[in-house]
């Protein structure tokens, strides 16, 4: 005898309504046509909760979306990943969506790191990884061991060569280098990248001061302060924030304002981390930033495709993120279409060529040459040419936003353009920045980017206390410490210096008699046991 037949309780419908939920958060999701043998599948590995993400998310959308309404060809399905574990599980992702979702291409990424994993996954399947994360790599992909990885983001050494020639142009001679921690060793070979332009411009990195990832802390405000707390010893002011979350970068500026580490004299550099945001920062943040220097990728906002695409952005940018107050779109969410039209042009090519092996698409993608929204896309050895790359504006953060001062041009002699625009047309090239440059604390002068002595914190001058040369430099024997006197051609010229200076700035100092050889003395002054005799000669007399 059956069973009688009944009506499903709802629990069961809650039931299995909340398994598909489930099923579906963890797998993703597929958008666009659905996949069959006619379309291509792309597979996208992206944080879904950063602004980042955010923008690359709609900007992706709206490149498949506009591939499948116009071609009669081509047809793209979408498999988006919302990424934001453990590096390693960027390989496993990738291999999910390659043996599993079987995409033939994979784009997104937000750090280096998750690229390189998951592009050693590609390479195993011919698979190309098109990486939207910022890279410090001086090699390009193919001499790093993965054919398969081509990089769309933006070259932080390039623009440490540009900070470099800020840096010169100022004659700054120390720098504090900070960074947001990746809890990966990405950061070293910025730094040493950082370092050695420093180094050939005649300056240093005195201190570099490495901030936790912000999703390790329960209370970010506190731990940044703690971090700032370091930089009181340090004598340089010139901050330069070479990477950075945006969450991270916000705490940063508040509690560097509050501490007063934007007052007078100093100086802070910003990279495209953080000023690729500007245009969609929450207004409440920047004038914290104020007075800061930036470099910016450059791209046109007056071409009909970027007008085009940014009504079109806006409009679903606001609808798929309630929350997001600015739906300006910036740089990565430029590069995220472009990569989409790499990917079309790419499979275009590849269905007028007869020889149609598993590598062609890859070989299609790298031999890319066209104008898209973020600029020029060319690749050198699986990189972005730099050579054909628009220059970095230089822009000044004020009050209501930014200002652009400047071009950088790469060029060593002249490395700053008032025009910008082409980079082979005749400009204005120019050894320092155009002015005029809203500084920290409204400064009318440039920076001397080094804490000025105080009667806490004098200038600490050692003086050979046993020399044969005692017409220039002689300290008199005595048994207390502030009757000891200092006499002799050094010390007179020393402070007839100081009268001079004086008119302008107060400047405490203390001799200190030094038992030893000349070149202990230099190791003492490098050591910072001693003041840089060098800090008073760099002071500007005429000022």
């Amino acid at each position: 005898m059956p069973f009688p037949l009944s009506t499903p309780s709802p629990c069961f419908f809650y039931f299995s309504l909340t398994s598909i939920l489930l099923i579906a958060s963890h797998l993703g999701y597929i958008t666009g046509t659905a996949a069959d043998h006619t379309s291509t599948i792309i597979g996208a590995i992206i944080d879904a909760n950063s602004r980042k993400g955010k923008e690359e998310i709609t900007a992706i959308k709206i490149a498949v979306d506009k591939v499948n309404n116009n071609s009669k060809n081509h047809k793209l399905s979408l498999v988006f990943r919302n990424f934001t574990g453990e590096l390693y599980r960027a390989a496993l992702t990738a291999e999910e969506l390659i043996k599993e979702k079987k995409v033939q291409v994979i784009v997104g990424m937000d750090t280096w790191q998750q690229a390189a994993l998951a592009a050693e996954i590609g390479n195993q399947a011919q698979v190309p990884v098109l990486s939207l994360a910022a890279s410090a790599s001086v090699r390009p992909s193919m001499q790093l061991g993965r054919p398969t990885l081509i990089q769309m983001g933006t070259n932080v050494s390039e623009q440490i060569r540009c900070i470099s020639a800020i840096v010169h142009s100022y004659h700054w001679q120390t720098v504090i280098a900070i960074y947001e921690d990746d809890a990966y060793g990405g950061n070293a070979e910025m730094l040493t990248i950082l370092s050695e332009a420093l180094q050939g411009v005649g300056s240093e990195i005195e201190y570099h001061l490495s901030l936790p990832p912000i999703s390790s802390l329960p209370d970010p405000r506190g731990a940044v302060h703690q971090e700032l707390l370091k930089l009181l010893s340090t004598q340089s002011r010139v901050f330069i924030v070479l990477q950075s979350s945006l969450p991270m970068a916000t705490h940063l500026f508040q509690e560097a304002r509050r501490m007063d580490f934007m007052g007078k004299d100093s100086a802070w550099i910003i990279t495209d981390s953080i000023s690729s945001f500007l245009d969609s920062m929450d207004t409440s943040v920047i004038p914290h930033m104020e007075g800061a220097l930036g470099i910016k990728s450059y791209y046109s906002k007056s071409s009909r495709p970027f007008l085009e695409f940014s009504a079109q952005f806006q409009k679903n940018f606001k609808s798929e993120n309630p929350d997001e107050d600015n739906a300006q779109p910036g740089i990565h969410a430029l590069r995220a279409y472009d990569s989409i039209a790499v990917i079309t042009r790419a499979l275009e090519r590849l269905a007028s060529d007869d020889t149609n092996t598993p590598n062609m698409l890859l070989k299609n993608i790298l031999s890319s040459n066209f104008s898209g929204l973020s600029g020029n896309i060319i690749f050198e050895g699986g990189d972005l040419s730099i050579s054909n790359s628009l220059p970095f504006r230089i822009i000044n953060v004020v009050r209501t936003g930014y200002k652009v001062l400047d071009f950088w041009t790469q060029d060593l002699d002249n490395p700053f353009s008032r025009e910008g625009g082409d980079k082979n047309s005749s400009r204005n090239t120019t050894k320092v920045l155009d002015g005029p440059v809203i500084w920290p604390g409204y400064l009318k002068r440039v920076p001397k980017g080094w804490e000025m002595p105080t009667d806490a914190k004098p200038l600490k001058i050692g003086i050979p206390a046993n020399t044969s040369f005692d017409k220039f430099v002689k300290v008199d024997e005595t048994q207390m410490e502030a009757k000891k006197k200092y006499t002799g051609f050094c010390i007179d010229i020393f402070r007839e210096v100081l009268k001079i200076l004086e008119q302008n700035y107060s400047l405490p100092y203390k001799f200190y008699p030094f038992v030893g050889t000349y070149d202990e003395l230099v190791d003492c002054v490098y050591n910072k046991v001693f003041t840089r005799i060098s800090s008073l000669c760099s002071l500007n007399l005429s000022e």
